[in-house]
C-alpha cells in the first residue's frame, strides 16, 4: 500500500509541477478574423463572383423556360417522336443546369478557401508569435467551441496582443 502511494505521488509530482508552470491564454479567432482589413475586399470578390454565377444560372433557367414554352405551343400538333425529342432537349438543359449548380458551389468554395488562406495563415503566424513572445504554454481558441471549463481570471486574453501584432485596432 505504501509503495502504491509513493508511486502515485511520484507520478503526480511532474504533472503538478507542469500545471504550476503552464501559462495559459485564450483568444477569439472569429473576432480577429472579422476585423482583418483584408476581409471587406475578399467579401467584395466573393459577392462579384456570386453575382456572375447567378447571372449565368438565370440564363440557363431562361433558356429552359423559353424551350418549355415553345414545346407547349407545339405540343398539340406535334407527333410523339417530336414530343420525345423536345422532352429530351428539356432534360438536357435541366442536366446542364444541375451540373452548373454543382460546379458553381465547388468553384465558390475553392475561391473562398484560396482568398481566405493567406488571412488564416497571417492570424496563425501572429498567434504563434504572441505565444512565443509571452511564453504561453497553451492558447485556447474560444471561437472553436465552448471550452470544458473557462475562468478568465486564470488565463490571459491574448486577443488584444494578436490584434496589435496584426495591426488591428
Amino acid at each position: 500500500m505504501t509503495k502504491k502511494l509513493i508511486i502515485l505521488l511520484l507520478a503526480i509530482t511532474p504533472i503538478a509541477a507542469f500545471a504550476q508552470n503552464a501559462k495559459l491564454a485564450h483568444i477569439n479567432t472569429s473576432e480577429l478574423f472579422n476585423q482583418m482589413p483584408e476581409i471587406p475586399g475578399i467579401e467584395t470578390q466573393l459577392n462579384t463572383k456570386q453575382e456572375e454565377i447567378s447571372k449565368n444560372g438565370q440564363a440557363l433557367v431562361d433558356e429552359f423556360n423559353k424551350k418549355a414554352e415553345e414545346f407547349q405551343k407545339l405540343a398539340p400538333t406535334s407527333s410523339e417522336t417530336v414530343k420525345a425529342d423536345q422532352q429530351k432537349q428539356l432534360d438536357q438543359i435541366n442536366e446542364r443546369y444541375q451540373m452548373f449548380l454543382q460546379n458553381s458551389q465547388r468553384e465558390m468554395e475553392e475561391l473562398r478557401q484560396k482568398l481566405l488562406a493567406p488571412v488564416q495563415q497571417k492570424i496563425a503566424t501572429a498567434i504563434k508569435a504572441v505565444g512565443d513572445e509571452k511564453g504561453y504554454t497553451y492558447i485556447f481558441d474560444l471561437a472553436a467551441g465552448n471550452p470544458v471549463y473557462f475562468n478568465a481570471t486564470n488565463a490571459e486574453d491574448a486577443t488584444p496582443l494578436v490584434k496589435t501584432k496584426l495591426g488591428i485596432k
